[in-house]
């Protein structure tokens, strides 16, 4: 049969219109993709579950400011306070998967929290989309110039002499409480020493404050003889001569403060607790945007203008990427939950 100029169009139009559809359906298919590389369009919030003004806030404006810095976009502040951290990384763990709302992950809320609560409301390790950890530094243990204390050893010998008679402060589930808890673990004294059982830990008496603020005084006002404190929290009122500082938490000494000894080097070996942040997005958030979240963030804390700055105030910068936070944080899981279980702490 002879075509004629009507068929001719029929088929023509009717091949066009499923060119058409088939085109809009990639189009469809792939936007996603297409929206990602472009990442991102608009502002990014990353929330930090704590007030303004302490460490992990530090840490996130840091962040925020070389993020905006490489993606020539917002990335704006969020303090969620409350629960240790708890609240705020709840509210990171259900947020919209799309890459806009980040959330920083720490010691307290993303490790602790696991051992004291059983009932937590999320899975640090299967619920968040972990980017990079952002700092490493270890909790000073300090005393007030006016206590006889020079050394670690003066502290546990005292300790043991006069049990129940020696005080410390701590915020409750912070880096600088799991510090002490494990330091009188391993300075307890064991009726079986080889095995190391039946043990007691070393017998001071924990006194709580609602936090860092509070308890920075109590120990300034000499209200109480010693605490561990985040190297960069300590740094100034022991350059003042208002604290004195008798071993850091770290395996290494730490580039400020360098005539303290670890609390390994002065008889625990092996003994390391450290404060530490990182910054992460919830579960689910596309590969593609993740890719290019930690390709900034490893940029970004590679720079010397960062690395000075953390530096300047104790803190090492950690190994970088995603994989590294991943084993890193389930080792300190591991780590804090036993620690917890081991000392009997309970929730408040």
């Amino acid at each position: 049969m002879l075509s004629t100029p009507f068929t001719l169009f029929t088929i023509k139009r009717s091949f066009f219109i499923k060119a058409l559809v088939l085109s809009c359906l990639f189009c469809i298919s792939h936007f996603p993709a297409i929206a990602q590389s472009d990442y991102p369009t608009k502002p990014v919030k990353i929330i930090v579950p704590f007030p303004p003004g302490g460490t992990t806030d530090l840490m996130a404006r840091i962040s925020a400011e070389q993020l905006t810095k490489i993606f020539k976009q917002a990335f704006v502040i969020e303090n969620i306070g409350g629960g240790g951290g708890v609240i705020g990384a709840e509210r990171g763990a259900s947020a919209q998967p799309d890459g806009y709302t980040l959330v920083m992950t720490g010691v307290g809320q993303n490790a602790v929290a696991h051992g004291l609560d059983p009932n937590l409301k999320y899975d640090s390790l299967k619920d968040f989309a972990h980017i990079s950890l952002i700092d490493l530094g270890p909790n000073v243990l300090v005393v007030h110039p006016d206590r006889p204390f020079k050394t670690l050893k003066d502290l546990v010998d005292f300790a043991r002499k006069n049990p129940g008679k020696l005080d410390y402060g701590y915020t409750y589930a912070s880096s600088g409480h799991m510090a002490m808890e494990l330091l009188r673990q391993a300075t307890a004294t064991c009726a079986d020493v080889k095995n190391k059982t039946n043990c007691n830990p070393l017998p001071i008496v924990g006194i709580p404050y609602r936090g860092g603020g509070p308890l920075m005084n109590a120990i300034l006002a000499n209200e109480i003889p010693l605490e561990f404190i985040n190297q960069d929290a300590a740094l100034p009122y022991v350059q003042a001569g208002k604290l004195r500082p008798i071993a850091v938490s770290s395996l290494q000494r730490n580039p400020l403060y360098p005539n303290v000894p670890t609390v390994a080097e002065s008889g625990y070996p092996g003994f390391q607790a450290l404060s530490w942040a990182g910054i992460s997005a919830p579960k689910g958030t596309p590969k593609p945007v993740m890719d290019k979240l930690e390709a900034a963030m490893i940029q970004a804390l590679q720079t010397p203008e960062v690395k000075q700055r953390l530096e300047s105030v104790g803190f090492v910068i950690p190994p970088l990427g995603a994989n590294a936070y991943n084993n890193f944080l389930k080792s300190e899981i591991e780590l804090w939950t036993a620690m917890i279980k081991k000392a009997g702490i309970k929730p408040e």
